[in-house]
């Protein structure tokens, strides 16, 4: 060990002379471990929370959405579906047509967004984890059913369970139809409603999901799609796939992965996991005074100690090393004793639920908060309260040290 090093923990573990300086280190070694486990913690529970919502949106939302770069829809028979599915990973790809819409059942109206999906759809899809009432039925023989999102049904009133009441919708007509006339100026198609769906309020209050061919038959297509949704296979490169995707496309496509379909979301998550994350490391500044005040009262208590380090030939870098090594141990103790104390916190967070989010059970989708342990996380904090203690070591220690470097033993 370093003579430094040596002198440095000599001067943190054993007993000093002084009892104050004791409970100030103490201090220091708190508030160290304090902001430590402060920072795990919010990282892990905004860690959690960023997973809740992705499965959400998982849920709902396909692997990969691909869209013409010009013009709202493409032919499908343009589409190169075939080439697509003989790329490693894909599972299926399925057709939709989407359109904001009208929505009339019995005397209530709500204007949503009808998706039509290809027959395909429900198998390939995670739609029938998430149906809470009715079945997953789109369509049998000649047959069509809209399967309806828990808002859009909550505000129509929709009872699946009446035979007699059919979903009625409407939708601008193609061309140029007179605005004038309400019959010539919209298409309209009625349909059954067999199930209703929850996942999440933006999706419940939005969509009603329709075979394609409703789709395209209320909307004047002939095989026109707005868009290609592809589902992969249980451990497939995502990254990989979709960049034979988009060679095997050309720039004509757009591919979105999940990520980009909900852009706007995921950067909101972040900024605010980092927000949050700068707050914190600013009070851990704040709490590293502590550090300041220890190590400017231990200098002033070690000068004697100094004064013979001095005659036996130590020069001031090697001073200067000994209690800069002492602020490094209070970080060192106080980083790994706070990320410790997290650790536990978060397990039993994860397995007991502790802190539960308030309300009645049955409220959220969720009844604690969540937690999610990432390892470069920890690393992340570990060194981050390290840095914040070198910079509060270091000051104290380059002062003080030139401010006493004329003592000697006589003094």
């Amino acid at each position: 060990m370093q003579f430094s090093l040596y002198i440095a923990r000599r001067y943190l573990i054993s007993k000093k002379s002084h009892n104050l300086i004791n409970v100030i280190s103490l201090i220091s070694v708190i508030g160290q471990a304090v902001g430590a486990a402060a920072l795990i913690i919010v990282l892990s529970v905004f860690n959690g929370f960023e997973d809740v919502i992705t499965s959400l949106y998982n849920t709902f939302d396909p692997d990969f959405e691909i869209t013409a770069v010009k013009g709202k829809t493409f032919p499908e028979d343009t589409f190169p579906k075939q080439d697509i599915l003989n790329i490693n990973g894909i599972k299926a790809v399925s057709g939709v047509v989407e359109e904001d819409a009208l929505f009339k059942y019995a005397d209530k109206q709500y204007i949503a967004r009808i998706k039509g999906v290809s027959e395909n759809y429900p198998e390939v899809s995670k739609l029938d984890s998430i149906i809470i009432d009715g079945s997953l039925v789109l369509q049998q023989g000649n047959s069509n059913f809209a399967v309806v999102g828990a808002g859009v049904a909550w505000y129509l009133g929709i009872n699946i369970n009446n035979l007699k009441n059919l979903l009625t919708v409407y939708v601008p007509r193609r061309g140029e139809a007179s605005s004038f006339n309400f019959s010539s100026a919209f298409n309209n198609e009625v349909i059954h409603p067999a199930g209703v769906f929850s996942v999440q309020q933006e999706f419940d209050e939005k969509y009603v999901i329709v075979p394609l061919r409703f789709a395209r038959q209320l909307l004047d297509y002939k095989d026109e799609v707005t868009s290609m949704e592809i589902f992969l296979k249980p451990g497939a490169d995502a990254k990989l796939v979709q960049n034979k995707t988009e060679k095997v496309l050309g720039p004509q496509f757009v591919v979105k992965n999940r990520f980009q379909q909900n852009e706007a979301l995921f950067k909101v998550l972040k900024s605010e996991k980092l927000i949050i994350f700068l707050i914190l490391v600013f009070i851990l500044i704040l709490a590293s005074f502590n550090m300041i005040g220890s190590l400017s009262i231990l200098i002033v208590e070690k000068l004697k100690d100094i004064a013979v380090l001095k005659s036996m030939g130590a020069g001031k870098n090697l001073i200067r090393k000994i209690f800069i090594a002492e602020g490094m141990f209070i970080s060192l103790v106080g980083s790994l004793t706070g990320l410790f104390i997290g650790l536990v916190l978060l397990l039993l967070q994860q397995h007991f639920g502790l802190v539960s989010l308030g309300g009645q059970e049955g409220d959220f989708i969720i009844n604690a908060y969540p937690v999610k342990m990432i390892f470069t996380d920890f690393l992340k904090v570990f060194f981050t309260v390290l840095f914040i203690g070198l910079l509060a070591t270091w000051y104290p220690v380059r002062y003080l040290t030139r401010k006493y470097r004329n003592i000697s033993l006589k003094q």
